[in-house]
Parts: structure tokens; C-alpha cells; sequence
């Protein structure tokens, strides 16, 4: 059997050293499994994260680009996929198996970049993309498709598919209905069930779910693909600004992730997702994308926005996340020189903290009883990420861990009775991967004890992570 879509663990950053402040690398003992993944992926035994063949956990390091099979020839994509793999993603989440509609204006046709077209005919009423004949796929295009997916796989990456995004091909599935469409989810099933490192990824921006006939004939493919290969997993992205798949009772016996979808602080949403049932890995499907201003209300995808993004997602129950931005989720021109943005950099130190700690155990402070004092104000769906003071904590069950996430400076108070010994406190910088001892240690694991941060940040901000750690 092939085994598709490996992905290397990074060993952890240097430490840099910050003038005034002690800086230490986190030594977490045995250095985080470096040996590649063993694909297809599975849900975790708890159903709270993905693991592979050898039950080792899997954090979603992903990156969107959406866009590929539109605008990128094999060479173009093999450049695309060593990036990603150097700078530490695992994941490519989502192509979009087709491309044409609201999110690719340009590509009238839906064809790859040297003009082949996805399918070779047309249903009645018309001769645009949105009446190609689902029964009449052309292999030249689903073969360029299966070059990409290796290509993936070449770098390391577990690929999600979506077979038929809605933001753009919901009137094509319409005009050729929940026959024609689970058809089609067949020959995807059957033509992807070889490739170890393909999981499916259903809707986009799929605002019309609660219309029973357009969540059918959505629903019809995904139905299609599960009819042959019931072990690929599946999840659904609903609709925009704010969604979580099993908001949409119907798509629990489909989806074995539950995708999270918010322009809001992504704690909120996030918590909603993880306290949803039945139990299933939760993770930030999309949020806000690096150089792009987007929401309800806006805000612009700086790499503080992301920061708090990604830490708030992995404290409140999080397995992961989609990283996006303007360039790459559609190759527009320019693509090539923003590649390697603060953004990615970042992820890489996000990834790495986490890598070093038991990240599948951590337990979201829901009810204040770790972090009681200091933590903020929750706010609303309309409240800008980049205005949210909310801080986020978690704890690993044993007490030998908690994590504490402050987008702005201020005092806390860790109830440290939640710990199981004497506590090591350390502030990690978020913007440069640095550690910082807080002196006074090792601190008694009773009562409170306030805590606050060294200033600002590498970059001038002042958000910072608590790291608490009994070892």
C-alpha cells in the first residue's frame, strides 16, 4: 500500500535572547516525534483530535489554497508545496477541486491554467460552468488533479478536497440534482480511495444549508464519496461570518470534524464547536486571512489579529487550524513574493509551542476556576478580533500544564491549586518564539498568584503566553 502525504514534526526554535529577561528553550523531556505520520488520518479515541495509523497525535498546520487547480501548472504547485513543507505546514486545507464562479471571476470556463476543462459536457439549458454535465468528467483535468495531490503528498501534506465548493458551483449542482451529484461523489471516491493523504472538505461559504433541497443536493456527493470509501474523513464548511458543521444537524453522519467558521474572536465560536454533540475534533477552519480586511464587522489580517486567532483556537479546544491569505487562497498575481509572510513565521512558532506540550490533553477554562481574575471581557459576534482584551486558558487533566493566552498586558491571577507541584512560570513571546522565566520560581501549587507580563513583545505588542509547568 502507498502511503501518501508524510509530514516531518520540526524540531523546536532557538531561543533569542532578549536583553533584560531570561530566555530559555521549552525542555519538554523527549523532544516531540519526529518520525513521519502513518496516513489516512483518524479520529483520536476521545473524538476530541486527529491521530495517525499508530494513534500519534496530528495538529493541523494547514493553509488554504483554494485556488490551486485554477491558476497553478504542476511546476507552479511543486514550488507552492516545498514552501509550505519548509515553513512547517501539514496540511493543505482546502483545493477546490473545481474552480470558476463568485471566488474566481476570471476563470469563466473552470479550467486549469492551459485550458482544460473539468467536464466535457453540458446538461440542458446552457453551455457555461454552471450546466457541465457531472457524468461526463474529463480524465485529462481529474489527471492533473491526481498529479497535484501527489505532488502534495511528495511534500508531506494531507490534502482536503472540496468537490464541488458552493460559494460558486451550488447552480451547477442544482441544475444537475442529487442523482447526478452523488454520481459524481462516487467517481471522486473511487478515483481518490488510493490516495492516503486526501480527506474532503464540502461547502464554502455555503450561506443557503438551512434550503433542504440545496443541503441535499450538497449533501448528495459527500453521500456519493462515503458510499465508496466511508473511511476518508469528511467535514463541511456552512456559511459565513459565523458557522460550525453541526450547526447543521444533518451533516453529523457525514462529518467527522466539526469545522469552524468566524470573522469574530475565535474563542467564541470555537467553545461552541467544542461543546457541541455528539463529540467530534474541532478546528479553525477559516477566519481572517494575512492582508486581507474582511467581517462583520471588518478588520485587517495582521499578524496580531493571527496571533490571537491561533492561540485563542487552541485553548479553547482546538485541533488545529487553516492559515489563509490574500495571495495564496487564490494565486492572484504576486502569489510567488508572499509566500514567506510575518504570518507564516508566526504559525511556525505556534506550531512548535504546541509540538513541545501535550497539546491534545489541554482542557479549556470554561469556568474561570484556573485563570480567576484578569481575564477580560468576553464581547460579542461584532466585537474586531483585533479589539478583543479576552484571554483564554487550558490545562492538561493531570495538572501538569496550563497555558494562558493575554492579547493585551495586564495583571492575572492563576488559581495555582489547579496545578499538581511546585510551578515553573515562563511568558512565551508569540512574535519571536522566546521564553522568559518569571523569577520567584518554583511557585507553590496553592492559592493565587498574580502574574504579569515583561512589556512588550518582539514586535511592539503586547500579547503574551503563560506557560505554567510542573515538571
Amino acid at each position: 500500500m502507498i502511503m501518501l502525504g508524510i509530514r516531518i514534526n520540526w524540531p523546536l526554535l532557538l531561543v533569542l535572547t532578549a536583553i533584560g529577561a531570561s530566555s530559555a528553550r521549552l525542555d519538554a523531556g523527549a523532544p516531540p516525534d519526529s518520525s513521519p505520520p502513518v496516513f489516512p488520518l483518524k479520529v483520536s479515541a476521545n473524538k476530541r483530535y486527529l491521530v495517525d495509523q499508530e494513534n500519534r497525535p496530528f495538529l493541523i498546520v494547514g493553509d488554504t489554497p483554494q485556488g490551486l487547480m485554477g491558476r497553478l501548472s504542476e511546476h507552479d504547485a511543486e514550488i507552492y508545496f516545498a514552501d509550505r513543507e519548509a515553513h512547517g505546514f501539514n496540511t493543505a486545507g482546502w483545493i477546490d477541486v473545481t474552480c470558476a464562479g463568485h471566488d474566481y471571476p476570471d476563470n469563466v470556463n473552470g479550467t486549469t491554467p492551459d485550458g482544460i476543462r473539468p467536464f466535457l459536457g453540458f446538461v440542458s439549458g446552457g453551455t457555461d460552468y454552471q450546466h457541465y454535465d457531472f457524468g461526463k468528467p474529463n480524465q485529462a483535468y481529474f489527471s492533473r488533479l491526481d498529479h497535484v495531490v501527489q505532488i502534495a503528498a511528495d511534500h508531506h501534506q494531507a490534502v482536503f478536497l472540496d468537490p464541488m465548493e458552493t460559494i460558486g458551483w451550488l447552480q451547477a449542482l442544482r441544475n444537475n440534482g442529487p442523482k447526478a451529484a452523488y454520481a459524481y461523489g462516487r467517481y471522486l471516491g473511487r478515483r481518490y480511495k488510493r490516495f492516503l493523504n486526501v480527506l474532503w472538505l464540502n461547502g464554502n461559504d455555503f450561506n443557503t444549508w438551512r434550503n433542504p433541497a440545496d443541503d441535499a443536493v450538497v449533501q448528495a456527493v459527500a453521500k456519493g464519496i462515503h458510499s465508496v470509501d466511508p473511511d476518508q474523513l469528511q467535514t463541511v464548511e456552512l456559511n459565513v461570518f459565523t458557522s460550525s458543521s453541526f450547526d447543521d444537524r444533518t451533516w453529523i453522519p457525514l462529518s467527522a470534524l466539526n469545522s469552524t467558521y468566524t470573522y469574530s474572536p475565535t474563542y467564541m465560536q470555537m467553545l461552541h464547536s467544542y461543546n457541541q454533540k455528539p463529540v467530534a475534533p474541532a478546528y479553525l477552519v477559516e477566519a481572517h486571512y494575512e492582508l486581507e480586511n474582511v467581517g462583520k464587522p471588518p478588520d485587517l489580517g495582521t499578524a496580531a489579529v493571527l496571533r490571537r486567532e491561533e492561540y485563542w483556537t487552541m485553548l479553547t479546544g482546538g485541533a488545529g487550524q487553516f492559515y489563509g491569505n490574500a495571495y495564496t487562497w487564490s494565486f492572484k498575481a504576486g502569489w510567488q513574493s508572499h509566500l514567506d509572510t510575518p504570518g507564516v513565521a508566526q504559525l511556525k512558532l505556534w506550531e512548535e509551542f504546541f509540538a513541545a506540550l501535550p497539546w491534545q490533553d489541554l482542557i479549556p477554562d470554561q469556568d474561570h476556576a484556573i485563570l480567576t481574575d484578569g481575564f477580560g471581557t468576553y464581547g460579542t459576534l461584532e466585537t474586531r478580533v483585533s479589539q478583543s482584551d479576552y484571554s483564554a486558558a487550558a490545562k492538561t487533566p493531570d495538572g501538569t500544564f496550563v497555558v494562558v493566552y493575554m492579547p493585551t498586558a495586564r495583571t492575572i491571577t492563576i488559581n495555582m491549586g489547579a496545578l499538581r507541584g511546585p510551578t515553573r512560570a515562563r511568558w512565551f513571546d508569540p512574535a519571536s518564539g522566546a521564553y522568559h522565566d518569571v523569577s520567584g520560581g518554583p511557585f507553590a501549587n496553592r492559592g493565587g498568584h498574580q502574574f504579569t507580563p515583561p512589556g512588550k513583545n518582539h514586535d511592539g505588542d503586547s500579547d503574551w503566553v503563560l506557560l505554567l509547568d510542573t515538571r
